[in-house]
């Protein structure tokens, strides 16, 4: 065991809130899925975010599956998603027998870049071969360039689906990320921002479609005094323990994006002399979270490389990761398509991603700190 106390990359950070509604929920014996905090932690969501409708789910891999599904999208569709982001992005649509077509990032916000994408629909709309839909992922708390975005799916008729996964409590251009396209895709794992300890959110704007989700999410069950099933349905609706717990989250998510902005703040200032680092830029469309604070690390120039930075500090007990490997790179997306490739391949190659829990100590962060100069 190490002598040295454990800081995690992003651990969950509780307070009263979230006790005072897990206690209604004993108090009422309503711990089963469903209930009077499922329903409120909706409400409050889209009151929130300004999302009209929202279903709460088991986890934002299920809303993403539902979304796909709802769609129509299956065998012999494809669907255009970011390349650089974790893998929950992508499996759903390999789910429904789809296909993923991934397309690079651009340097100034490290999400996907219009202008491949823009070159990719043309190509593809000579050909009659455009894709279905497309997943834009808003990557560790920044969103991307929805309206250039959002222009090229309406110009070539492809559905924008959002996965918010890492962005809630950003902007873009004074609106949430999530709340632009056909539905948007949120996650309350225990390392995001806020959490349920395990969760999700699917949003939208139609009625009818976050109606048939709720439904197909609670095993599909018809309106029928006995068990009755039309059509294939999941068991994916979230507990009223769960939601009671982000509730609570909810009533703290803009401190707790203040807490972090600080602590990336913190680095920034106490990094500004050494050679070779760069932190994720803002983008200038809107307010990063700072969910993770990322940086690179240029090895020609710090004269060393990313990997001894995260070995030294796991070595003290300092939980550092490499930036998500790229999808293109996943031995899971070998035959499928990627538009460009090279830039998520540097950030990857070297990219980190720092402890940056809103609940870090003073103490914590200079361990970190300390740890981080003397590799210099």
């Amino acid at each position: 065991m190490s002598e040295y106390e454990r800081i995690y990359l992003s651990s969950p950070h509780l307070g009263e809130w979230e006790r005072k509604y897990v206690n209604e929920a004993f108090d009422t014996n309503w711990v089963a899925p469903l209930g009077p905090n499922v329903d409120g932690f909706e409400a409050e969501f889209c009151e929130l975010t300004g999302a009209k409708y929202a279903a709460a789910l088991s986890a934002g891999t299920a809303a993403i599956h539902l979304t796909l599904i709802l769609l129509g999208i299956g065998k012999g569709d494809e669907v255009i998603v970011s390349d650089l982001t974790f893998v929950a992005s992508a499996n759903p649509v390999m789910y429904v027998g789809a296909k993923p077509v991934f397309i690079d990032s651009e340097r100034g916000s490290w999400n996907m870049d219009p202008e491949l994408l823009a070159e990719f629909l043309e190509a593809r709309r000579k050909v009659g071969d455009v894709p279905k839909a497309l997943m834009l992922v808003h990557l560790y708390g920044q969103s991307g360039d929805i309206d250039a975005i959002q222009a090229l799916c309406e110009e070539y008729g492809v559905i924008l689906i959002e996965d918010a996964a890492e962005a809630l409590g950003s902007d873009y251009k004074g609106r949430t990320p999530g709340t632009f396209g056909k539905a948007g895709i949120y996650s309350f794992n225990g390392n995001k921002i806020i959490t349920t300890s395990g969760g999700g959110m699917l949003v939208s704007d139609d009625e009818a479609f976050i109606n048939h989700a709720r439904k197909l999410a609670t095993q599909a069950r018809d309106p029928a005094p006995h068990y009755q099933h039309t059509e294939v349905g999941y068991n994916y609706r979230m507990s009223n323990i769960c939601a009671g717990i982000g509730r609570g989250q909810l009533k703290v998510l803009h401190e707790r994006v203040t807490q972090r902005r600080a602590v990336f703040d913190t680095y920034v200032r106490e990094f500004a002399d050494l050679p070779g680092i760069e932190f994720q830029p803002e983008a200038p469309w809107g307010k990063h979270t700072r969910w993770l604070t990322c940086l690179t690390v240029d090895p020609a120039k710090a004269g060393i490389d990313r990997e001894k930075l995260r070995t030294t500090m796991l070595e003290v007990n300092i939980e550092a990761r490499p930036v998500w490997k790229p999808m293109h790179m996943q031995p899971l997306f070998a035959e499928c398509e990627c538009v460009g490739g090279s830039v998520s391949e540097a950030l990857f190659d070297q990219g980190l991603c720092l402890p940056s829990g809103s609940n870090m100590t003073d103490g914590q962060i200079a361990r970190v700190i300390e740890t981080f100069r003397s590799c210099f």
